[in-house]
């Protein structure tokens, strides 16, 4: 396992990271948290030490079961969660204010709630779970940031940015405050490559990059005959004939990758590692198979400068979250 360094600081991450959306059960349909804590258990024992959740994730569900693998397995793990709007509301409404959203005493006591569900006494990295850049010059957030970190309930602070959206968090991190984002990047959203990756590097700050597989478009599973479960929200984000669409995509992404790589999925994982300013990528996974693919895919390492021009044909500019 590769590890990087988070932020300015000398902590070491793994390059591959748990998505731990879908062991919270509250919209992916089929987790069962026998066989979560198993797989928690197995990635821990394969050297992933960085742990993604967020208290939205079965209403701290998700939270639980990773803390309670880093107790059993008796390993220090970087953890993260992430608070909600006081809305709750995704992506942030542009007419929404920062007082409305993330007002300083929510923000402290959020952090504090999912503190108590992990029983741990600081979070390694808390994040705005969306984000407005209008509130940036804002000091309220900036006040609750300082007493998290000064009483040391966290470590780190960032921001998971909104779907699609990966400039609206750039303001914010000029303050200094800023130490990590969390953004959607695959071969289909190459969007942060344009402003938000060059800013990182030049200001040192962490991406951690969320839905490498585009909720499984990008794994080579969704042919337009796929069905998911009946209360699944993946109905929603693959209908009408969006199935059609992405069928149509991967099979010209899979002609391209198919001389360096084995899989589509391995080459949408290599795609996000070839760029130096990504710290770690968080799949969500469910079954140890995928697990040890995913691995098996971040250990060969980049993907050839060559290839991954290639792939800038592949940019697909779309929201099927909306």
């Amino acid at each position: 396992m590769e590890y990087r360094p988070f932020d300015k600081s000398d902590v070491q991450v793994s390059r591959l990271g748990f998505g731990g959306w879908g062991i919270g059960k509250s919209m992916w349909i089929g987790a069962e948290d026998s066989a979560s804590r198993k797989l928690l258990l197995k990635a821990i024992e394969s050297g992933v030490n960085f742990f993604d959740s967020a208290w939205v994730y079965g209403m701290g569900h998700s939270e639980r079961l990773i803390a309670e693998a880093e107790r059993e397995s008796g390993q220090t793990l970087f953890i993260t969660s992430k608070i909600p709007s006081k809305k709750f509301e995704w992506p942030a409404k542009d007419e929404s204010t920062l007082a409305q959203s993330f007002p300083e005493d929510y923000i402290i006591s959020a952090t504090e709630r999912s503190l108590r569900n992990m029983k741990r006494d600081y979070l390694d990295l808390q994040q705005f779970h969306v984000w407005n850049d209008k509130w940036a010059g804002q000091d309220e957030w900036k006040n609750a940031i300082y007493k998290l970190k000064k009483d040391g309930k966290v470590r780190f602070f960032g921001i998971s940015i909104n779907d699609h959206q990966p400039e609206n968090g750039i303001e914010a991190g000029k303050s200094g405050l800023i130490d990590s984002y969390q953004v959607i990047f695959n071969i289909f959203d190459q969007s942060p490559a344009d402003k938000l990756l060059p800013f990182c590097l030049e200001n040192k700050i962490s991406v951690i990059a969320r839905v490498p597989f585009d909720e499984g478009a990008l794994t080579g599973a969704i042919t337009p005959e796929t069905t998911f479960p009946e209360k699944d929200w993946r109905n929603r984000y693959f209908r009408g004939d969006r199935k059609q669409q992405v069928w149509e995509r991967v099979q010209k992404i899979s002609e391209t990758v198919k001389d360096e790589t084995d899989s589509l999925a391995e080459a949408a994982l290599r795609y996000i590692i070839s760029f130096d300013a990504v710290t770690t990528v968080i799949p969500g996974m469910r079954k140890e198979k995928n697990l040890l693919s995913n691995l098996k895919s971040v250990e060969k390492g980049p993907l050839s400068a060559e290839l991954v021009k290639k792939l800038e044909a592949f940019r697909w500019i779309r929201n099927f979250y909306e």
